[in-house]
């Protein structure tokens, strides 16, 4: 087992001022005071929310509509006005979904969450091999390692980022670790990884989000632009020889999901440099068009740019 240290996940310093500590247990009393309403009455808050974050403050709206004008040059501005909209009312709804996490029973979870082609990746980890997972930020992703864990016997190790505010960190990271899963670092992953040598393990990145402007050396062509992967997925897959996995998780239903898996690289020590990044973010696309309400539009994932002397992958 991956033990912690310091005082907050990631040993960041654990001091903030006392009105931001009574501010912020103010608000994790409010987080638990959502999970425990029915999800009839949580999808009504959602509605407001949405009334809030995209009627009335716009909530990087502008960083959203230019998003969608790069990745889907060919679609109307009316299409693309559907598409924000619908974009706002998921990201409403899978925040007080995030808030019933808390409370969620195993049963509800295995209820909303459904898994299909889940034999593919059990079939190694009943061979004492451990795996890699690429689950991107699209659905409910944060109820979609959660579930896992209820259906898979291997330990389950996420990579994140932690909160820069420790009493918020610590609510989240005791959530998203209530069925046995463990939440990892990101600076840590590579020692994670040493220490779990000898148990059968899944490690799931969420590696969809922008890298570094100092790490963002290499390029793909990933909706209609040249976009810049994390590439720590790739090497560690060739360098422990992993099978590496895509989660494909679909939106069915108001709360409910289906999660397919997909094989990326089964063998990847036999893979060409920037093979299994670009078998992801062309898997990722793919996702993508076939229903963009559901990815996370509003992050800024195309804030760095390539230069020349930098290294494109074909398309």
């Amino acid at each position: 087992m991956i033990q912690q240290q310091g005082k907050s996940q990631d040993g960041a310093k654990d001091s903030i001022s006392t009105a931001a500590r009574l501010s912020s247990k103010f608000g994790i009393f409010l987080l638990n005071t959502l999970s425990r309403l029915p999800f009839s009455l949580l999808y009504i808050c959602s509605d407001f929310l949405y009334l809030i974050i995209y009627r009335l403050v716009g909530y990087r709206k502008a960083v959203v509509q230019k998003n969608l004008r790069n990745a889907y040059p060919d679609k109307s501005p009316q299409e693309l006005k559907s598409i924000e909209k619908d974009y706002y009312k998921h990201l409403s709804r899978i925040m007080v979904e995030i808030f019933k996490m808390r409370t969620m029973s195993e049963k509800e979870m295995k209820e909303r969450v459904k898994f299909k082609n889940l034999e593919l990746v059990t079939k190694h980890l009943d061979q004492g091999q451990s795996i890699l997972l690429c689950s991107p930020h699209y659905g409910n992703w944060e109820w979609s390692v959660l579930a896992m864990a209820l259906h898979v016997k291997a330990h389950i190790y996420t990579i994140y980022k932690p909160l820069s505010n420790p009493l918020f960190d610590k609510w989240f990271y005791q959530t998203r670790n209530r069925y046995g899963n463990t939440m990892i670092p990101m600076r840590n992953t590579l020692r994670a990884i040493k220490n779990s040598e000898n148990e059968t393990s899944i490690f799931c990145f969420a590696n969809d989000q922008a890298p570094p402007k100092d790490e963002s050396h290499y390029w793909v062509d990933f909706l209609n632009q040249p976009t810049s992967f994390h590439m720590g997925v790739e090497k560690i897959a060739q360098r422990t020889k992993r099978p590496v996995f895509y989660a494909e998780m679909r939106a069915i239903g108001k709360g409910y999901y289906e999660i397919e898996f997909m094989p990326i690289s089964l063998r990847p020590e036999q893979t060409e440099t920037l093979e299994i990044t670009k078998s992801y973010a062309d898997k990722l696309a793919q996702t993508l068009n076939e229903a963009p309400p559901y990815w996370l539009w509003s992050h800024k994932r195309w804030k760095h740019k390539p230069e020349m002397t930098q290294t494109s992958l074909p398309a």
